[in-house]
Formats: structure tokens, sequence, C-alpha cells
């Protein structure tokens, strides 16, 4: 379990306030020049020196990441930051927004110096209409206070941060899409190559981070990458920010090591499964796009990327969506379907027909009238439709329903002999 003075997001549930004084009493701005004046390099070898990885769903090195963006390329450098946070089961950036603004603003500043980027833009989910006011309101206090602008925190270092409120597009949490939609036009993924790091926003090198991963940037550089490294497990280091939502007692978001048992989570920090951890019927364990596990998996499985890859799963967001018995796991996951059939932009055809095909049949799954033969059907679309589009969100649209398929096929079949019992009884 994590100690208390290993936390990074200390103001987690808004017990302190948001606004700059407080955040100082908290440690942030503390010194700031003093870190940038260590340099691009330095800063870039600390993140990789942390092991941090993406918190945004993929999980990719960010240092690694970092040092992607060139040096001189003659352009203007972005850093973009992801709060288009829209994945189901996932509230994380949200509270660090609301609560612990000025960490993230700080984040922005010591990230973008890294990359020799002089101005920085937030791309924030249109939903989130409070939560925007009050980032606006940090921005500007910080502006006020001389920690951004011209000499930025007194480092020598000129910086400029916008918030851009988005129009509650799903899609737009793709880093290519959301950069179409900051430029004005329409949300949709680019083929890549070119990387953002090449040809990024307006085509200048960009990279795009997520609202967690540049909060704990701050953290990490005062207490250095060592310690960061040191929490969590091999490969999987540091701490992260849980979601904890579904048929739980406490339903809460909470900060622990990376690698703790899913099983320890849930209890000490939710207050435990309703009825009961034998109440247990599935858990999604990173947003809704990744694969269900049942029970017998639950019970040991540890929360880190590797742990969930390995039971053919995935951390994603880290947003766990408990269900118990009282479920009906078929019309939970139908739902989901419906969910990223909606949200489809609709430019590559496995998605754009894949999804509502996808949808269909698990409406007729939910009642019983599919056929049995269905369900491998449904197997065979979902893997025509991974890997065969521009971005993930048609691997994303497959994945609940693989998981459903890969553990509660019974409960499907056995739904559709029910309805065709009674059809014949009927009869």
């Amino acid at each position: 379990m994590l100690k208390d003075q290993d936390r990074m997001f200390t103001n987690l549930y808004g017990w302190q306030g948001a606004d700059l004084k407080s955040a100082q009493k908290r440690g942030s701005w503390d010194n700031t020049k003093a870190l940038i004046k260590k340099g691009r390099e330095w800063i870039i070898d600390e993140m990789k020196a942390s092991g941090l990885r993406g918190r945004g769903g993929a999980g990719f090195p960010t240092g690694l990441k970092w040092s992607f963006m060139p040096k001189d390329s003659g352009k203007p450098h972005y850093l973009v930051i992801n709060a288009d946070e829209s994945e189901p089961g996932t509230c994380k950036d949200r509270d660090i927004i609301r609560h612990e603004p000025q960490k993230l603003i700080e984040g922005a500043l010591l990230a973008s110096f890294a990359m020799q980027a002089h101005a920085c833009y937030i791309y924030i989910r249109g939903e989130f209409y409070r939560e925007a006011e009050i980032l606006q309101a940090a921005i500007d206090e910080a502006y006020d206070a001389g920690m951004l602008g011209k000499n930025a925190a007194k480092s020598g270092w000129d910086f400029d941060l916008y918030l851009h409120r988005g129009a509650g597009a799903y899609i737009c949490g793709e880093e290519t899409a959301l950069l179409s939609s900051l430029e004005g036009k329409k949300g949709m993924p680019r083929n890549k190559p070119p990387f953002p790091a090449m040809a990024g926003l307006y085509s200048c090198p960009t990279t795009v981070n997520n609202v967690e991963t540049i909060a704990s940037v701050p953290d990490i550089l005062r207490r250095g990458g060592s310690w960061f490294a040191g929490l969590g497990r091999e490969n999987n280091h540091g701490t992260k920010l849980f979601c904890i939502s579904g048929h739980v007692n406490r339903p809460c978001n909470v900060e622990e090591e990376l690698g703790i048992p899913m099983k320890e989570l849930i209890e000490k920090h939710a207050g435990g499964v309703r009825g009961g951890w034998d109440n247990v019927l599935a858990v999604i364990p990173g947003g809704s796009s990744t694969r269900l596990l049942p029970k017998d998996i639950c019970d040991e499985v540890l929360m880190d990327f590797d742990s969930l890859r390995a039971v053919n799963s995935g951390l994603g967001t880290a947003g766990l969506i408990v269900m118990d018995k009282s479920t009906d796991i078929i019309f939970a996951i139908a739902r989901l379907a419906r969910f990223y059939w909606h949200e489809s932009c609709g430019q590559c055809t496995p998605c754009r027909e894949g999804t509502g095909w996808l949808y269909k049949v698990m409406q007729r799954m939910v009642t019983g009238h599919a056929r049995v033969d269905e369900i491998d059907m449904l197997l065979d679309v979902g893997a025509q439709m991974e890997g065969h589009t521009i971005c993930a969100h048609g691997d994303a649209s497959a994945w609940p329903i693989q998981g459903l398929i890969n553990h509660f096929r019974p409960e499907m079949e056995k739904r559709i002999m029910e309805y065709r019992t009674r059809a014949v009884d009927a009869a």
C-alpha cells in the first residue's frame, strides 16, 4: 500500500484549496526556475530514469516520447495536453483539474521547456464546463503571478498556455484527431507516419500527453527519477490514479502504486464489492475499452500494464468498472457496443460498418434472438476490425465483446437456447 509521503496528488479530494497559494504550500512552484536551469537534457534523462509510462492508456515511456522531438527543426514546437477524458469508467483527470490545476500548469511549463515549446494547448472535454472554468482561473492566476508568459517563473523561458474546449467527441481523445479538432477541422484521426513529433499541430513538431502524465512531472523532477522508479514493479514504475466505480460500497478515485492486487485495491479503498467479494461477477480493469475479467482472474491479478496484458486485458486508464452477480453481463457489453458505434468517426470502413454490425448482433444476443454460430461471427468480425483502421477505435470496439465471449460464452449460449425453448413451447 502506498505511503502517504510518496503520494503526488495530495489534494485529490479537494480538502484544501485549488488556488496558487494553497498549491505552493503543498510544494508546487517550489524553485521551478532551478529545475529549468538544469537544462533540457537533464529533464528528459530524469523522465527516462523514472520509468513513467503515459497515463492516458497506451503506456508509452514518457521520457522516450519527449526525446523524439527534434532539437532544431526551424519550426515552432508545441505541447498539447489531452484533457478530453471521455472513456466510460474514467474520471481521474477531471479531479486533477478540479483540485490540482497548478500541478498540471507547472508540469506543462517543465515539459514544454524540455521539448523547446514556447506554447502549450490544453484540449479539455466540452462537457467539463465547471472544470474548464476552474482551470482557466488557475491559468489566469499563474499569469498574474509571473509563472506564465514572458520569463515564466523567472526561468528565462517564454511560455504561453492556452485552454481549448472540445465539443464532446470521444474520438478526439485519439491524439491525431485531437490535433485536427484543435486546428478547427473535423475531429478525425490522421495516418501515421508522419508522427506528431515530426508533423503535428499546424504541421509542426508536437507531443501529445495526458493530464495525469504532465501533472506527475514536477514531483518526479523534484524528488528524482530514481524515487519514482523505486515505486511499483519492474517496467511498471510509480504511482497511478485508479478510478473505481460500479457495484462497490464506496466508489472513488485513489492514488496507489502500480502492481497493487486488484482485490486489495477494491477492498481497501472502495469499501469492497456490494454483497462481499464472492459476489463479484466480472471487472473491467482499465476503462470500458479493455476486456473484462471474471472473478477467478480478479482474485489474483495485479493492477499494472504487464500483469493485465498477461491475462489478455489491459490497464488502459485504470478505470475499474465492478459488476456483481446481479448484472446482466450481456446487456452491459451490448450497451458499450452501442457507445462505440455512436462514437465512431466513420472514416474507416471496418470501424464505420463493423461497430454498427456488432451492436445490432449484440442487441439480439441480449434477448436470445441470435444464433449460436453468430457468437463466432462476432469474434471474426472483431478480428477483421482490429489493426485495420487508422486509429485504435476499431480495436476498442471489438475488445469488450471479445472479453465477454472469452469468459461468458456459456451464458450467451444458454440465453439463446432458453429463447428457442420458449418459442417452441409457445408454438
